[in-house]
């Protein structure tokens, strides 16, 4: 009787500008004694995990900042130059008063969130922190500014701005959300 064994190995890395790429390989293989099924497994998950991570380091087209948007063609070939992005892969029209679509000031754009650059101006003001001092423990902490930030790093920069500024951090555990439960015993 033949046993069929197989295997299969992915790995997916996060690129630049919400970018990810991943690779997968899967293998079939038939056995003649099910005492050789652990020894193959072994065999078999080194040999793809070793050609996975080989072939994974190719990283092929890494999108550039702003693709997609201001000027350029978007999904449908067509000019996407009165959207400008949101800093979370996604792009809005942008209208002045004149009804000319412009995107914003370039200085004045943050890559988090709205809220998270919000949350963050109102602690360096209510905090009295050094915007100055704010923006080289950015950078110390990920190495680039404040404004620059993408989501997840601008909400660890407020954990470490929260506790700096004496107050209690915004993230907590899921652990922690919950009180602890109390079961009772039926008598």
């Amino acid at each position: 009787m033949a046993i069929k064994l197989s295997a299969n190995y992915s790995k997916k890395l996060g690129l630049p500008e919400y970018s990810s790429h991943s690779f997968s390989a899967s293998v079939e293989v038939e056995l003649t004694d099910i005492t050789q099924v652990e020894a193959e497994c072994q065999k078999l998950y080194g040999l793809l995990q070793h050609s996975v991570d080989q072939e994974i380091q190719q990283v092929g087209f890494v999108p550039s900042p702003g693709y997609g948007s201001n000027g350029s063609r978007n999904g449908n070939g067509h000019a996407a130059s009165h959207y400008h992005p949101n800093g979370n892969g996604r792009t809005y029209p942008v209208t002045r008063s004149n009804g000319n679509h412009q995107p914003p000031a370039v200085g004045d754009r943050w890559n988090c969130t709205d809220g998270q650059k919000g949350f963050i101006q109102r602690i360096v003001n209510e905090n009295n922190l050094d915007k100055g001092e704010v923006d080289d423990l950015a950078n110390q902490l990920f190495g680039t500014g404040v404004k620059q930030l993408n989501k997840m790093q601008a909400s660890q920069l407020i954990d470490d701005l929260l506790v700096k500024a004496g107050k209690p951090a915004t993230r907590q555990t899921r652990w922690q959300q919950r009180p602890a439960s109390t079961t009772t015993q039926p008598a």
